[in-house]
């Protein structure tokens, strides 16, 4: 849905801003008498070469630590039978599709290193549900990267590379200084262009979207946002990184002046624990809340509109349970500190570790009476919708929810086989056919990066092995004493048969690659 922004539309904007450049900077003192006209050119273009040279000096500094993501997706599921009635025609299509091999699916995204030795943040919803992560640096250099850790709840991701040098980093600033009306520069690589660099100032700070969760206060930025800028860094012309740049508000998927990123302060807290635990840990209370407004204070003679109220404790072994709160209660204080609102409830009791005691002050309608109470409430660790693993360097990373933490089967060459049947072969066009049937390929494996010559993918779902280094493989057991003796760097040529949906025959073709 994103739609590319025309040369001459870039250039007015430009010119905007650096309009608004000028002005911002230049004001011609009223209680002094009038300077040539001459002069005023000159001041204003001193002005306009300062903040040139202001952009260009951050661009220096921050630009080599700035990195494109690109991902290769898992292949996409086909659904297996169709629950329409025979008689309706979109059984048609799903046998068309069911003939079609799964394509994985590529994405793009930007990141920024925070640390020499090659950890990276980005946002989560880049690298979702990825196969296979490749770091691009400024310099040109592409490494695979690990995932340390993600945390839904803020679209955040740390990666880790190993570059075999210290690399260029850059410095997470303190968001709560910026101030509506600053310049700022985003970094990324929208629509895949990479080192691209936006101009712009902080339209507003701890803005909520519709998309937001409950620990997403964003910045809210006209520097142009794209597809791809996902995951790059908002810096301040200190050149600190005091955003990840993650969403942008728009009818149309284009540019529209309209962009948000995730201020700094979350960003490293988040980083930080995600270092430590492989994730990060919230404390929980278990309650459903609300934010008292104005009617509501007037109606419970609170004075000031401020505190969450108690809507449902569906856990009854959660830790608001136990303390004995119940529907209806207004929290107003956490640790002596006022409460604002559900938010701001929210916020505090998460950013407290899970385990800690708060001491939490509310009041209660008993009667005609307003109670005012208080409870010491061990705080619990708030679920979590992505499960964690170790990794095989000690790290903790991301993995699916079904199966987590269990040691996958190894298949030959990440290929899931079969010895055909009469009714594989017919259901895959194979009719009379000797060889041994892919059902899947694993998309983290290498040989699903495999080409033909004509740059299709060179085993797919559905594909017969007929022959291999020149053995013809007739069953499990040849094709085994075919690949038994191979060992990383030895080269593999298949023969194999697919059939094709366009001429509805067979094809051949031989499939090359090295053992890694």
């Amino acid at each position: 849905m994103y739609l590319r922004e025309t040369p001459l539309a870039a250039l007015r904007h430009l010119g905007v801003l650096f309009g608004l450049a000028i002005g911002l900077f230049y004001c011609p003192p009223v209680s002094v008498a009038q300077e040539p006209a001459g002069g005023r050119a000159v001041a204003s273009q001193a002005t306009t070469q300062a903040l040139s040279e202001t952009f260009a000096n951050v661009v220096k500094k921050v630009e080599p630590a700035v990195v494109s993501i690109s991902t290769k997706g898992k292949l996409p599921e086909i659904t297996a039978k169709s629950d329409s009635p025979k008689s309706d025609p979109s059984d048609i299509m799903e046998f068309f599709r069911k003939q079609l091999p799964r394509r994985p699916v590529y994405a793009i995204g930007s990141g920024f290193i925070v640390d020499k030795s090659g950890y990276i943040v980005t946002n989560a919803h880049v690298i979702e549900d990825a196969s296979r992560i490749t770091v691009k640096l400024n310099n040109g250099q592409e490494f695979l990267a690990k995932v340390i850790g993600s945390d839904e709840e803020t679209d955040l991701a740390v990666l880790k590379i190993d570059a075999g040098a210290e690399l260029p980093a850059v410095r997470l600033g303190n968001s709560d200084e910026s101030k509506v009306g600053e310049w700022v520069l985003a970094i990324g690589s929208p629509f895949g262009l990479s080192r691209t660099v936006t101009a712009g100032i902080i339209s507003q700070t701890r803005r909520e979207t519709p998309q937001s969760t409950a620990f997403q206060r964003f910045i809210q930025t006209d520097a142009a946002i794209n597809k791809g800028n996902s995951g790059g860094p908002l810096v301040n012309m200190n050149g600190d990184v005091i955003g990840v740049n993650s969403q942008i508000a728009t009818s149309t998927g284009d540019y529209n002046g309209v962009g948000f990123a995730l201020p700094s302060n979350e960003v490293a807290s988040v980083y930080r624990q995600i270092l430590d635990n492989g994730r990060v840990r919230r404390g929980f209370l278990g309650v459903t809340l609300e934010t008292v407004k104005q009617e509501f204070a007037k109606v419970y003679n609170l004075g000031d509109a401020k505190g969450a109220i108690v809507l449902d404790i569906r856990d009854k072994q959660s830790p608001a349970a136990k303390s004995g709160l119940q529907t209806g209660d207004v929290i107003t204080s956490v640790n002596g500190k006022a409460v604002d609102s559900a938010n701001d409830l929210i916020t505090r009791v998460s950013s407290t570790a899970p385990g800690e005691i708060v001491t939490i002050e509310y009041i209660r309608e008993v009667g005609a009476n307003i109670e005012k109470r208080s409870a010491q409430i061990r705080l619990g660790e708030r679920e979590e919708a992505i499960r964690s693993a170790f990794a095989d360097d000690g790290s903790r990373r991301k993995l699916p929810l079904d199966g987590a933490g269990v040691k996958q089967e190894q298949k030959p060459f990440g290929l899931t086989l079969s010895e055909i049947t009469p009714a594989l072969a017919a259901s895959y066009k194979l009719e009379g056919m000797k060889g041994i049937l892919v059902k899947e390929v694993n998309p983290e494996s290498y040989i699903a990066d495999v080409k033909v010559s004509n740059g299709s993918d060179g085993l797919s779902e559905g594909d017969l092995i007929r022959r291999i280094n020149r053995l013809a493989v007739t069953d499990l057991k040849s094709f085994n004493a075919a690949v038994g003796n191979l060992k990383s760097g030895d080269a593999v040529v298949m023969e194999v048969v697919s059939y094709n949906p366009v001429s509805r025959a067979p094809q051949l073709k031989v499939v090359q690659f090295t053992v890694q």
